[in-house]
C-alpha cells in the first residue's frame, strides 16, 4: 500500500534529496580532483582532454629515445676529444724527432776550392777565402788564386766576346721534390750560390773549414745536384730581350743536368763536385738516429690507441665513430609527417685520418722517422687530421644542439598538453569545498524544514 505524504513534506523531501545528490557529486569531485570524470559529465571536455593526454603521453614516450640519442652523440664527441689529445701527443713526438738531427742525410762534398798559399797571402780562413771567390773567371786566368788584393774565382768560363754576360743555374732533386733557379753571374760569388741553394728547402749548402763546398739533403732520399752556366747571346749585348734571357736560362738549366763525364757542359767541377752528380746522385748513409728510432714505437702506440678509442666511443650499441647511423624521432607521427633527425656517423681510424705508421727505413706510404721530409709529411698529416676532427666535432656539436633543443621543446609541449587537459576536467578544490559547505548548510535547513512540515501532520494526534 502506497504511503501518502503531504504536499509540504513531499516538497521538502524532494529538496533534501536534490541537495544530498549535489553534495555527493561535489564530494566525488573533491575525492577525484576532477569536475569531469566521465563522458556523461561533459562529453566535449572529456574526449578533448583524453586526446590531449594521449598525445602528451606519446611525446613523453619519445623523451627516452631523445635522451639516448643525446648520450650517443656525446659519447662520440668525447671520443673525438680523446682522439684529438692523442693526435696532439703524436705531434709532440714528431717535434721531438725533428729536434734530433738526422744522421742519414746524403751529402756531396767537393774538393778544396783554396790552397794553403792563398791562406798565407790573404791572411783569412780557408772557408772565408772560398766563400768570397767569384764564380766566373773575371781576370783571364782559370780558377785564379786569391791574393791580398784579389778575391780569386773558381774558374767558370767568362762570357764570350759580344755576349750580354753569363747565366748561372742550379738544379736540385730529392725524391719527389725538385728545385731550379737561375741568376745572372755578374758579381756572383760562392757565398751567393750557397745562399741560393739554402732557399730551396730540400737541400742545404755550406763551405767547411777546409774550404770544401758541401751540399746536404734535408731528408734521406737520393740527392741530385747540378750547377750549370750558359752565355747570354743577344743582338744588342747592352740590352738583351726577355726572350734572349729566357733562352739563356733554359740552356743553363740544361747544362746543370748534363751528365756526360767525358765532356761535361755543367760546371760542377768548378765547385769541386763530380760532373755527373745530378745524374748519379748522392745516396744517404745507413747511419740512423737512436733517438728517432726510439720514438717510432711511441708514435705507433699512440696511433693504435686512436683506433681503440674510436671503437670504445659507443652508447647503447651505436657508435658514430664506427660509421653507425643514429635516428632520433621528435614527434609521435609516422610516415611523411614524422619529424626526426638522422645522424650518419663516420669511420674514424688512424688510416682514414691519413696517419700512417712510422718506420725506420724508406717505405712508400709510411713515415720514415730518419727522414726529415717524412717527418714534415707526418706533421702535415697530423695537422690535417686535427682539421678533420675539428670539422667532425663541429658537426656533432650542431646536431647535439638540435637534439637538446627538441628535447626541451618536447618536454615543454607535453607539459602544455597536460595542463590544457587538466584545465578542461580538473576541479577547483576551493570552489568545490565552498559548494559543499553551502550544500551542507542547505541540507541542514532542508532537514529542519522537513521536520516542521512533519509537525504539521502530527497535529492530528492531539485530537485523540
Amino acid at each position: 500500500m502506497a504511503i501518502s505524504l503531504s504536499a509540504n513534506v513531499r516538497n521538502n523531501l524532494t529538496s533534501l534529496q536534490s541537495i544530498t545528490a549535489q553534495a555527493a557529486a561535489v564530494q566525488n569531485r573533491l575525492a577525484t580532483g576532477k569536475k569531469v570524470n566521465t563522458a556523461v559529465d561533459n562529453p566535449v571536455n572529456y574526449f578533448t582532454a583524453q586526446s590531449l593526454n594521449s598525445r602528451s603521453d606519446a611525446l613523453k614516450g619519445l623523451l627516452d629515445g631523445m635522451s639516448n640519442g643525446i648520450q650517443t652523440i656525446q659519447a662520440a664527441s668525447k671520443g673525438i676529444d680523446g682522439i684529438t689529445k692523442l693526435v696532439n701527443s703524436m705531434q709532440s713526438t714528431i717535434k721531438q724527432a725533428q729536434s734530433d738531427a738526422a744522421q742519414n742525410r746524403p751529402t756531396a762534398t767537393g774538393t778544396a776550392l783554396v790552397s794553403t798559399a792563398e791562406k798565407i797571402a790573404t791572411n783569412k780562413s780557408l772557408k772565408d777565402i772560398a766563400l768570397d771567390k767569384a764564380i766566373v773567371n773575371d781576370n783571364g786566368a782559370d780558377a785564379d788564386a786569391a791574393t791580398a788584393s784579389y778575391a780569386g774565382n773558381i774558374g767558370v768560363a767568362a762570357p764570350a766576346a759580344g755576349t750580354a754576360g753569363k747565366m748561372l743555374a742550379i738544379s736540385i732533386k730529392a725524391g719527389d721534390n725538385a728545385y731550379e733557379a737561375t741568376f745572372n753571374a755578374a758579381n756572383m760569388t760562392v757565398r751567393d750560390v750557397v745562399n741560393e741553394i739554402n732557399k730551396s728547402g730540400i737541400a742545404t749548402a755550406f763551405v767547411d773549414e777546409k774550404g770544401q763546398f758541401n751540399v746536404k739533403g734535408t731528408g734521406s732520399e737520393t740527392l741530385q745536384f747540378g750547377f750549370g752556366a750558359a752565355d747570354i747571346t743577344a743582338a744588342n749585348p747592352a740590352a738583351p730581350t726577355d726572350t734572349e734571357l729566357e733562352t739563356a736560362r733554359t740552356a743553363a738549366l740544361t747544362n746543370s743536368k748534363d751528365n756526360d763525364a767525358t765532356t761535361p757542359l755543367n760546371s760542377n767541377a768548378a765547385l769541386g763536385l763530380a760532373s755527373n752528380s745530378y745524374d748519379v746522385g748522392t745516396t744517404a748513409s745507413n747511419v740512423t738516429s737512436a733517438v728517432r728510432s726510439n720514438l717510432i714505437q711511441q708514435f705507433n702506440d699512440l696511433r693504435t690507441q686512436i683506433d681503440e678509442l674510436a671503437k670504445d666511443s659507443s652508447f647503447n650499441g651505436i657508435n658514430l665513430l664506427a660509421g653507425d647511423q643514429l635516428s632520433i624521432a621528435f614527434n609521435e607521427k609516422t610516415g611523411a609527417n614524422q619529424s626526426k633527425m638522422n645522424i650518419q656517423g663516420s669511420v674514424v681510424t688512424a688510416e682514414n685520418l691519413g696517419i700512417s705508421q712510422a718506420v725506420n727505413t724508406q717505405i712508400d706510404g709510411l713515415f720514415n722517422f730518419q727522414n726529415d721530409n717524412d717527418l714534415g709529411k707526418a706533421s702535415d698529416a697530423l695537422n690535417s687530421a686535427l682539421t678533420s676532427l675539428k670539422s667532425l666535432s663541429s658537426t656533432f656539436g650542431a646536431q647535439l644542439s638540435v637534439a637538446n633543443t627538441r628535447q626541451d621543446f618536447t618536454k615543454g609541449l607535453a607539459d602544455t598538453l597536460t595542463v590544457g587537459a587538466d584545465n578542461l576536467v580538473n576541479a577547483d578544490a576551493n570552489e568545490e569545498a565552498a559548494n559543499l559547505l553551502s550544500l551542507q548548510t542547505r541540507q541542514q535547513l532542508s532537514q529542519t524544514a522537513l521536520s516542521l512540515a512533519s509537525q504539521s501532520d502530527q497535529a492530528v494526534l492531539r485530537l485523540f
